[in-house]
């Protein structure tokens, strides 16, 4: 199935959880605090303003994003639990840096 979402919505595949903890004690599904962070799957084209001119989204397909807590519809679509939100629902968008540079001795 291919899923097209309308006018300023954004389908999301929700990040995965952190299955231990930082001092290493497992935390059960049902405990486990869902994460707000996620991978764009799919845009809307946008909305439209007063003059019926388009407005793009600024995330695309791909976009690492971070989004509120109680954001967005949940939905499953070919199996996968996905979610359905507004743009203004998003953040940020993650954008991926290299390591660090250490200091110079």
């Amino acid at each position: 199935m291919t899923f097209r979402p309308l006018h300023d919505r954004v389908v999301i595949r929700r990040a995965e959880g952190d299955l231990i903890s930082e001092g290493g004690i497992i935390i059960p599904d049902t405990a486990k605090e869902k994460p707000q962070e996620g991978e764009v799957i799919a845009v809307g084209p946008g909305l439209r303003d007063e003059s019926s001119k388009l407005i793009p989204l600024d995330v695309k397909a791909g976009d690492v994003i971070l989004f509120a807590k109680w954001s967005g519809t949940e939905v499953k679509i070919d199996g996968e639990d996905l979610l359905i939100m507004k743009e203004s629902d998003i953040m940020g968008i993650v954008e991926k840096t290299g390591a660090p540079a250490g200091k110079a001795a």
